[in-house]
């Protein structure tokens, strides 16, 4: 466990290990999230596109609902 102090800037250091483990190296992004009345830093992926690309590879194919969807609609519009 890893204990910091807040300085009178509001800075906080993060421990080395931690900071090699998460990529945090100078520059770097992190967001802050409040959540259960805790702090937590999520480091940001300078390519947000690619950081998300594959994320819903296993979940069904979501466009040929649409088409489905979309060919339903004409034909109650036809009738």
């Amino acid at each position: 466990m890893y204990t910091a102090t807040v300085s009178p800037k509001g800075w906080v250091v993060i421990p080395k290990d931690l900071r090699k483990k998460y990529g945090l190296e100078k520059g770097r992004r992190v967001q802050v999230v409040e959540y259960a009345q805790s702090l937590v830093l999520v480091p940001l992926s300078d390519d947000p596109v690619a950081a998300l690309y594959g994320m819903l590879k296993d979940e069904p194919s979501l466009t040929a609902e649409l088409l489905a969807e979309h060919a339903r609609e004409l034909a109650q519009e036809d009738a």
